[in-house]
């Protein structure tokens, strides 16, 4: 889409990038909701790992917006995201996999006015279930202010839902099989200069994927990583506090959320 005739040339070009294996159930809606989007520049990306089920057929029926197709066998999720990552020529990238879309036509119509040219530009994220229908918020509400240590805490802006600057945006640590973009957001937050809240809801996740099935391993995972960025002893103090507030939000709710 970023060839389109019709697009500003002033403005940011964003790189999307829609990582899929094997998942005809979902991949149309991720495709629909980028080729709904009112704003023109961008450039579509997506890595598929050789699925065998059909959503290859159903991505040939989007071509006209995809500007890169790769499919091919991986190493896994974050290997095929570092595919994608090296043909982004945008100045934003935004992974939006398979089963997630963009929450409104206008979307990136709004990241783009609101976001004030900034390295990181992030919103808020409706959770969907299967039949898409809306289940609520995430657990964890995004900042208004952001920077590398806002995740001491807990990942407070869900991958789906940030934009980074493409120069600052560093490959994916493959050493991770679950949680590599927390890690992923932490090294361009380190990068970054500025980062903006657009004060709107900028994604729908579809909640249930691998991380919550090998759940875990996802959580050994991210304690490695703070651990790694926040240091033994006060990572250590963190997870106090993410577990007090796991507890209060429990009794509140009765359920976890992302």
């Amino acid at each position: 889409m970023s060839n389109n005739p019709h697009s500003n040339s002033g403005s940011p070009t964003i790189s999307i990038i829609t990582i899929v294996y094997n998942n005809v159930r979902d991949i149309a809606y991720t495709l629909t909701s980028v080729a709904e989007q009112t704003y023109l520049n961008i450039e579509y990306i997506v890595v598929d790992g050789a699925s065998t089920d059909g959503t290859l057929d159903v991505i040939h029926e989007y071509d006209r917006i995809i500007d890169v197709l790769i499919s091919e066998k991986d190493k896994g999720i974050y290997d095929a995201m570092n595919k994608g990552l090296v043909k982004a020529t945008g100045d934003y990238v935004l992974f939006l996999n398979s089963g997630d879309t963009l929450f409104a036509t206008d979307t990136l119509q709004t990241i783009i006015e609101r976001g004030n040219n900034a390295d990181i530009i992030y919103g808020e994220t409706k959770l969907v279930n299967e039949q898409r229908e809306i289940v609520g918020n995430r657990r964890h509400k995004a900042p208004k202010h952001f920077d590398w240590q806002s995740f001491r805490y807990g990942m407070n802006i869900c991958h789906q839902a940030i934009y980074v600057r493409r120069s600052i945006a560093p490959a994916y640590d493959t050493t991770y099989q679950l949680s590599a973009d927390i890690d992923w957001v932490i090294r361009a937050a380190k990068q970054a200069k500025t980062t903006q809240y657009v004060d709107a809801f900028v994604a729908r996740y579809l909640v249930g994927g691998m991380s919550q099935k090998r759940h875990r391993q996802s959580l050994d995972e991210r304690y490695a990583i703070f651990k790694k960025h926040y240091g033994a002893f006060n990572n250590f103090f963190n997870h106090l506090v993410i577990a007090a507030r796991l507890i209060i939000y429990r009794m509140q709710h009765g359920k976890t959320r992302e």
